[in-house]
């Protein structure tokens, strides 16, 4: 029977950490030990925590990253896995009792389940929460079946201790320590697993601010770790390392395929409106599928999901805007040692009202 420790990193989230540890609290088969990891916080963080009965860490200092908040909480970590969770994530009852069987192949160092978004309120909500669906559901299961999942989200992975602490903890050399993991266990010949049956539910940025920060922070992640691991993937992990160039070739490609209404108006007799109206049920035939399998899989209202489709668009513009932004800036400008690339750690929302409140008046 394999044991699990907890690890709950915490800046400021006295409001979204109850739900977290209520759901930790919930579990069919309940964590050996919850750690929570307050890292300077300036709000109750710490003492709600305390409140719930888990063992609450405080660094002298703000650490700066979710990766070195992690990593003060391992040596604490005495049992053959542990489960890093994100502060706003609520996991389902039987998330830990789904994933703890994949452990039993010696051979896997990492596994995670589905994210969803808790909040489907503003339109940056709705459109992440489509992406969501589609990745889950799409990209998602075939790269399990292929044996090469993208990424383990760190919102909710579970890691083999020994793996980890051979390792050296998880990584701090990238803006993203899940893909990084991810990636370099794969490397070196273990296994990441996803598990579709275990469910998680993460707090989205509610707002465009708070979705630059979090989808620069993604973007920036994704190129350092394809400079640091494409070579390797493509000697010792090949068919991971096409889903990584397959993910470039749609960056590039992206503009190309938004502009495809605008060029058939200007070099066709195609009226404007036929012409998007091409384009848009093309976007639709490659969508839709995918979202009404995770509708009929995950039990949601049919008609939520269809209408949530338009919003991905907004985000969709986000994300290109920084996937070039990090191509150009983490692919080209660092290695000519033109800039540093993204290496301060925001987070993708705003910090509880009452810190909020309590800086203003310093």
């Amino acid at each position: 029977m394999h044991t699990i420790t907890v690890i709950v990193p915490a800046h400021n989230e006295e409001e979204g950490l109850p739900a977290t540890l209520e759901s930790l609290a919930s579990q069919t088969v309940l964590p050996d030990r919850v750690l929570v990891v307050d890292d300077a916080s300036t709000d109750r963080t710490g003492e709600v925590a305390a409140s719930h009965g888990v063992t609450v860490l405080r660094p002298p200092r703000n650490l700066g990253s979710k990766a070195k908040a992690q990593n003060y909480a391992l040596p604490h970590c005495t049992t053959d896995l542990v489960l890093a969770v994100d502060a706003d994530t609520v996991l389902a009852p039987d998330y830990i009792e789904t994933v703890m069987p994949v452990f039993d192949d010696p051979g896997v160092s990492i596994a995670a389940g589905t994210v969803r978004t808790r909040h489907t309120r503003t339109l940056w909500e709705r459109g992440r929460s489509t992406e969501y669906l589609f990745g889950f559901h799409w990209h998602r299961p075939i790269q399990a079946r292929a044996n090469s999942p993208m990424v383990c989200s760190g919102c909710c992975s579970v890691f083999r201790r020994d793996d980890l602490m051979a390792f050296g903890g998880f990584p701090e050399r990238t803006i993203v320590e899940d893909m990084d993991y991810t990636w370099a266990q794969q490397i070196a010949g273990r296994r990441a697993v996803y598990v579709s049956d275990a469910v998680a539910l993460a707090a989205d940025p509610e707002d465009l601010t708070y979705l630059r920060k979090q989808v620069w922070r993604w973007m920036a992640g994704f190129c350092q770790n394809v400079r640091l691991h494409l070579g390797r993937l493509i000697l010792h992990k090949p068919l991971l390392a096409v889903w990584v160039l397959l993910a470039l070739l749609e960056i590039l490609t992206a503009p190309l395929w938004w502009a495809t209404p605008f060029v058939l108006t200007a070099t066709t007799d195609q009226p404007p409106a036929l012409a998007f109206l091409w384009w848009a049920g093309a976007e639709l035939l490659l969508t839709t599928p995918p979202l009404l399998y995770a509708a009929h899989r995950r039990k949601l209202p049919l008609a939520t999901v269809l209408l949530n489709i338009p919003c991905v668009y907004a985000t969709k513009a986000v994300n290109l805007v920084y996937a070039w932004k990090a191509l150009i800036v983490e692919l080209l400008l660092v290695p000519l040692h033109l800039a540093r690339g993204l290496t301060v750690y925001e987070k993708g929302r705003a910090d509880t009202a009452s810190a909020r409140t309590a800086l203003a008046g310093t």
